[in-house]
């Protein structure tokens, strides 16, 4: 019988942070919910603008952050994981 997928524990994180559309065009101001090692939740409140890849960072004018892909969707709500 296979094992079954363990999930990341997830923190509870509530705070701001910000992404940034692939080619770092367009920032917003999002909420991070929670996160683990390998994702974490957001709100956006412009829904329509996350798609594929960007970039999450804990302050607006940081040029790094973790890159990551955007896996699901649910009105304003996002999930995303952790990509390299």
């Amino acid at each position: 019988m296979p094992a079954a997928k363990k999930r990341d524990v997830r923190r509870s994180v509530q705070q701001t942070a910000w992404v940034t559309l692939e080619g770092g065009f367009a920032t917003r101001q999002c909420f991070v919910h929670d996160m683990s090692a390998t994702g974490a939740k957001l709100t956006v409140s412009d829904s329509s603008v996350l798609a594929g890849r960007v970039r999450l960072a804990f302050s607006r004018d940081a040029k790094k952050g973790r890159q990551c892909q955007v896996v699901w969707r649910r009105g304003h709500s996002f999930g995303v994981k952790f990509v390299r």
